[in-house]
């Protein structure tokens, strides 16, 4: 073996540089698949331990299943389950459990047990199992006979001294350990599961800003230091000119460029506007498709630009480098004004890119912010990481009041949107997914998560297609209003269904720290005549969406809402994003999330539930 790895390495040095060359991988972005593991604890005493081996890998099974069976990424790889080598009652078996997890990426821990173990010394289970970084929880069984609920406590306690975070799991009711998991233990340990991959997902790739701060806008100021505290991501910067001269000298794939013109003059209602335009109509288009295709390689890379025979047949030179792109799972681009007063803005890119299709099929999404604004790229990708759906970028447009609409259309609204509503407007470059109602796609879809959505859609092409032609059936691309955008471009246009759940959220900044506001509530279909004015008095080429949050006034969200933007997401996901900003130190600043859904780790108790005081005591999660 150590033979073997010296011919190897010798080999790796002798290689010369004209050797190099662009490594093709599984995955576009290059990182561990995320990896939670599952360990089984036990009384180690002889009998007692020898009692509950049995039904200790039963439990062990079942949450395997579980996680395994519905916990995956967007693009719907599974995230990876390990189990320990075996059950862990001691310090030694405890250090073999570490052991293999070094090897295999685990990211997160659950602790699983039906009975009494030993918990802190013996176990080595706050230092030797896992790292800080590490998100951790405990399951115990809710039995009279195994007093799972006794180790849960103590090993909960033991964490909460050495101010390790730990989500505590235990049924409310006593537990069967026949059938599956009891629906509120299973909730938990998906929640748990998939905030824990979200995180895992994000470590140590990047946010590429693409320009930099637009129109003063303080979301586009790319705080480096608070990306790599807070989440574990880096930063890559790149001056638009990079877009630029990638479009001068023809750095893009020739044949996916025409492959697109020719999707988009065929499956979309085009309207370049009217009188003199900066550039003719076919111009325009494939001017912002090479944006598009450029931005996407700069965020993943793109191995035909590495190829020399690729570059001679397209008239481009090959570059091994600028093909390799910045292994970015989100990206901004800054757009307005310095580009957009003289090029066409990125309207079409954030819009094609942000959506769950293009001219190569159903896909994943990607995570690309409008003016950069990197806090709410932050939010679109853990929102996406979380749903698997595309988030909408959206401008805090307008508060509409019953009484406003009735004054401006004469008609009442009170009934629809008795505590008014919020116009989430943005310059056309929202997610074309929401177009449609996806949850009326699936049969049954009223009565599922929008996990199950997602999963249900990426299962069947019968679902993508109807997805993707309806999303395009709904939109249409307007030219640019030059008053705003003097270089032109195409915004994308269409009008949200009503009646679908949708979380509004915002990371925000205060000094060095971030905070997270989290509301729930629902779109809104309006009288035609209404939204027809609204559209009209506002921008009729930008994509409308109108949402009533729950159980608070429009005017009050739009009082207490931080900046200009804000991501909305499919599905009422408050309680995994309180969750999460907990794995992640981020104190949620305003939610509307029920009581009884909110699962943090079990320190927040000891700070009476403050979870300012927690996460500052804390620090961020990567410090």
């Amino acid at each position: 073996m150590q033979t073997s790895r010296k011919s190897a390495a010798k080999s790796r040095t002798n290689s010369t540089a004209s050797a190099r060359q662009f490594s093709n991988t599984a995955r576009a972005l290059i990182g561990h698949v995320p990896t939670i593991a599952i360990t089984p604890v036990a009384d180690g005493r002889t009998g007692a331990y020898e009692s509950n081996v049995e039904g200790t890998w039963r439990m062990v099974r079942r949450v395997y299943d579980l996680i395994s069976s519905n916990v995956c990424l967007p693009d719907g790889t599974p995230v990876r389950v390990v189990v320990a080598p075996e059950i862990v009652y001691g310090a030694r078996t405890g250090a073999l459990a570490q052991a293999y997890y070094a090897t295999e990426g685990v990211c997160a821990n659950i602790w699983v047990s039906r009975s009494w173990a030993y918990s802190d010394e013996l176990m080595s289970a706050c230092m030797g199992i896992g790292s800080s970084e590490w998100q951790q929880a405990a399951y115990g069984l809710n039995q009279t006979n195994r007093p799972g609920a006794v180790w849960l406590k103590a090993f909960t306690a033991a964490m909460d001294e050495k101010q390790r975070p730990i989500f505590s799991i235990y049924n409310p009711d006593l537990e069967s350990e026949e059938g599956e998991l009891a629906p509120y233990v299973a909730e938990r340990l998906l929640r748990f599961a998939r905030c824990a991959a979200a995180i895992g997902e994000m470590r140590g790739k990047n946010y590429l800003s693409v320009g930099g701060v637009s129109m003063g806008i303080i979301g586009s100021d790319v705080r480096r230091n608070l990306m790599h505290h807070y989440l574990g991501m880096g930063t890559v910067s790149v001056d638009m000119v990079a877009v630029h001269g990638r479009m001068a000298r023809g750095f893009y794939d020739h044949n996916e460029l025409e492959k697109a013109f020719a999707w988009m003059k065929k499956r979309f209602a085009l309207n370049f506007g009217k009188g003199r335009r900066p550039s003719p109509p076919d111009t325009l288009l494939r001017d912002c498709i090479k944006m598009t295709l450029i931005v996407r390689d700069m965020m993943i890379g793109n191995p035909r630009l590495a190829d020399p025979a690729v570059g001679r047949k397209q008239g481009f030179k090959a570059d091994v480098e600028h093909a390799q792109g910045y292994n970015a799972i989100a990206a901004g681009t800054q757009g307005q004004r310095q580009w957009t007063d003289l090029y066409p803005n990125y309207d079409l890119t954030e819009s094609v890119l942000s959506s769950s299709f293009d001219w190569n099929g159903f896909r994943a999404p990607y995570t690309v912010a409008t003016e950069n604004d990197s806090k709410n790229a932050a939010g679109m990708l853990i929102g996406t990481l979380l749903t698997g759906q595309p988030q909408l970028f959206a401008d805090i447009r307008t508060n509409w009041t019953p009484a406003s609409v009735k004054a401006a259309t004469g008609h009442d609204i009170s009934e629809i949107a008795p505590l008014g509503l919020i116009d989430k407007r943005n310059s056309g470059a929202g997610a074309l997914d929401y177009a449609v109602d996806v949850f009326r796609l699936v049969k049954g879809g009223q009565n599922l998560s929008i996990q199950q959505i997602s999963a249900a859609i990426r299962a069947r092409p019968d679902l993508q297609k109807a997805l993707i032609d309806a999303a395009i059936d709904g939109t249409s691309y307007e030219g640019a209003v030059l008053e705003y955008f003097p270089g032109d471009g195409l915004s994308s246009h269409y009008r949200t269904p009503g009646g679908i759940p949708m979380t509004s959220f915002r990371f925000n900044v205060v000094g060095d720290r971030m905070t997270c506001s989290v509301v729930e509530g629902r779109t809104i279909d309006l009288p035609l005549a209404v939204a027809d004015h609204i559209s009209r008095v506002t921008d009729s080429t930008w994509p409308e969406t109108y949402w009533s949050p729950r159980g608070m006034s429009s005017f009050e969200y739009m009082s207490r809402i931080g900046p200009n933007h804000d991501v909305n997401a499919f599905g009422d996901i408050g309680a995994d994003l309180v969750t999460l900003c907990a794995m992640l130190r981020i104190p949620v600043d305003m939610h509307n999330v029920q009581a009884e859904d909110i699962f943090r780790p079990t320190m927040w108790y000891r700070y009476a539930e403050n979870d300012f005081l927690a996460c500052r005591d804390l620090g961020p999660m990567y410090i």
